[in-house]
């Protein structure tokens, strides 16, 4: 074959890969600029719409327009050069699977942060947690495996029913691990429990839910580096007393005696307000004023109760060292006295004759 023939056949070649490359490169870059304008809407309206479902789903296209357009040009290249039906049927599988994943992702995200965004507008203070947001990724992406089963014309209906049928038998081998993920689902959506919420269980353990994952369910006690982790049934079945339910204030209620030769009066005045300069410093957040509540006439003491607020459960501790410094420090220069009980043993001596 002469030189002439080669120069001929490359120039055949050349001619025909120059549609399809231009069909990609053209694709590729309108993927570009889609992509940069995502970007830009959301660099734009990070702070004015990040609470809308557009700004959700816009989100969620994040890097996808330059994939999706790099698969859709290589589909119209691959359709416009001739090849073997074979070839052409095996790259439309290929195709289409990238492009139903690419669409099952972004329904995922989207759907994500629509139900995040959903419980942070309602004021319950449930954000996705691992086992929500794990189950909610885990059927949106079946769906899309379900539908490319279906287009590669596997039917669907067996797969169905060996489903249920090894359902069954999973059911019985994992029981104890599936009644703790029903049982998280039950803590998530009965609203009774929400993340960030401060509990204590009848068992003993207590501290602040910072999540509820398949199994477990985390909380971390005031004042503490270490995790608790319970498993979820074991909450579900037991006693929690709520601190955040149906408010997050708790009431501090702090027990004192004054003596009887005290100024009640002066004593309730004082009292208020050391509590109330105590509030003004340490929580910021309280609305409701200090009471003081006189409630016994003790052994050696008129006994009263001081009521103060706390806007947090993790508060309390510090609220209550603070105010009895400052109480005891106020009490000594209005002369107020804050007796302790005081008994004298008598013993009895034989007189021997």
């Amino acid at each position: 074959m002469s030189i002439f023939s080669y120069d001929i056949d490359f120039t055949t070649t050349l001619d025909l890969l120059l549609i399809p490359v231009c069909i990609v490169l053209a694709a590729l870059a309108a993927g570009v600029i889609a992509d940069r304008l995502v970007r830009r809407y959301i660099n734009r309206h990070l702070s004015v719409e990040e609470s809308t479902w557009k700004y959700v789903f816009v989100r969620s296209m994040h890097g996808v327009p330059i994939f999706f357009s790099f698969i859709i040009g290589l589909y119209w290249a691959i359709d416009a050069v001739e090849i073997s039906p074979t070839l052409t049927k095996l790259f439309s599988y290929l195709l289409f699977t990238s492009n139903v994943l690419i669409i099952t992702r972004v329904i995922a995200r989207t759907v994500d942060g629509i139900v995040t965004m959903y419980f942070e507008r309602s004021g319950k203070n449930l954000p996705k947690t691992t086992l929500l947001n794990g189950i909610l990724i885990g059927v949106i992406y079946a769906m899309g495996i379900l539908v490319i089963l279906q287009y590669y014309g596997v039917s669907i209906a067996p797969i169905l029913t060996a489903a249920g049928v090894g359902g069954m038998a999973v059911a019985l081998a994992l029981q104890e691990t599936l009644a703790n993920i029903f049982a998280g689902l039950h803590l998530i959506l009965s609203k009774q429990l929400r993340l960030g919420d401060y509990i204590k269980l009848s068992s003993g353990e207590e501290g602040r839910v910072t999540d509820i994952t398949w199994r477990f369910t985390t909380i971390i006690p005031v004042g503490a580096s270490n995790t608790i982790v319970i498993p979820n049934k074991t909450i579900a079945g037991a006693n929690i007393t709520n601190y955040s339910l149906p408010s997050k204030q708790i009431n501090i209620s702090v027990p004192i005696g004054v003596s009887y030769d005290s100024d009640l009066s002066l004593v309730e005045r004082v009292t208020v307000e050391t509590a109330k300069e105590v509030l003004s410093r340490v929580d910021k957040s309280v609305i409701a004023n200090p009471l003081v509540r006189f409630t016994d006439f003790g052994e050696s003491s008129i006994d009263f109760v001081v009521v103060l607020q706390s806007s947090l459960f993790d508060h309390q501790g510090l609220i209550k060292h603070e105010f009895i410094k400052a109480l005891t420090e106020r009490y000594r220069k209005e002369g107020i006295d804050m007796p302790y009980p005081i008994r004298t043993i008598i013993q009895e001596q034989e007189i021997k004759e």
